[in-house]
Formats: structure tokens, sequence, C-alpha cells
């Protein structure tokens, strides 16, 4: 398992479109996957629970990865959530 805490810099966080993007980019790994905010964790392969922690620009949270493709998985959600490519 690992896990990072990244700074959200997407001009509208994690919500609708951005989090659609999120989504489909979690669901392309084997891995589980989770985001966490304010010690709520929920499934980053469900548009609902992601949009539930209300994420917005300058939050922190975690992506935390379990599986066979755990680092790689990590690597790519950290790049499209620190970046403003989801906007």
């Amino acid at each position: 398992m690992v896990s990072r805490n990244i700074q959200v810099n997407n001009q509208v966080g994690l919500h609708a479109r951005p989090a659609t993007f999120f989504i489909q980019k979690s669901s392309e790994f084997k891995c589980s996957i989770w985001v966490e905010k304010n010690n709520r964790k929920v499934n980053a392969k469900s548009l609902l629970g992601v949009l539930s922690l209300g994420i917005t620009k300058g939050t922190e949270i975690t992506i935390i990865a379990d599986g066979p493709d755990e680092q790689e998985a990590l690597e790519a959600l950290t790049l499209l959530v620190g970046s403003n490519s989801a906007e």
C-alpha cells in the first residue's frame, strides 16, 4: 500500500467534470484506490463518493493505492490532481 498527501490545484477542485476525469483515470488501474479528506475515506472509482467529499481548490487530500499497479496509479493521480489539467 502506498499513499501521498497532495494539495488540489484545479480551479474548481474535484467537482463534476474534474471528478469525472479523476474517476476515469482511477478506473484504468487494477489496484484499489481511495481518497481521504478530514479522516473520511471514499473509493476513488466512485463518482458519488468523490463528489461527497466536497474537494475544493487548496484542499489537502490523501490518495491511497493498494494492489499490483499501486505506484503507477499514485503517480498518475498525483499528476492529475496537482496540475490544472483536469479543469
